[in-house]
């Protein structure tokens, strides 16, 4: 297997992000998926993260919109650059079949999901 290097766009730095932890393309999440690369797992010492919590309608797709919205900003910590986004609408993090039987819902604690912008990364093997 080819080992396969994600780098910031704007500096260069690698961001030792790893295929092991890459969603696959077609996974459903309820922010979206589009133009973006999804990892389970990141290196926290190549990244800076910023909480954001904002009170202001947002339309992401159109079965995930609010009005509050709660996510976290990853930059590169070598230049700054805005990378993309932590969401919590990962997988669930208990086994069952959520409440009420219906399968999982937005009460149940998700893993999160580490959103990255296909612009932002340069991708080399």
């Amino acid at each position: 297997m080819r080992l396969i290097y994600y780098r910031c766009i704007s500096c260069g730095t690698d961001l030792n992000l790893s295929q092991a932890h890459l969603f696959p393309p077609n996974a459903y999440f309820e922010a979206g998926n589009k133009g973006t690369l999804s990892f389970s797992w990141v290196d926290d010492s190549k990244l800076r993260f910023t909480k954001e919590d904002k009170i202001k309608p947002f339309f992401e797709t159109v079965n995930y919109w609010g009005i509050q919205r709660k996510r976290t900003k990853m930059q590169c910590d070598a230049c700054g650059f805005l990378v993309g986004y932590i969401y919590d609408d990962g997988p669930p993090m208990m086994q069952g079949i959520g409440q009420l039987g219906m399968g999982p819902s937005q009460v149940i604690p998700r893993c999160p999901r580490y959103r990255f912008k296909t612009k932002a990364l340069a991708v080399s093997s």
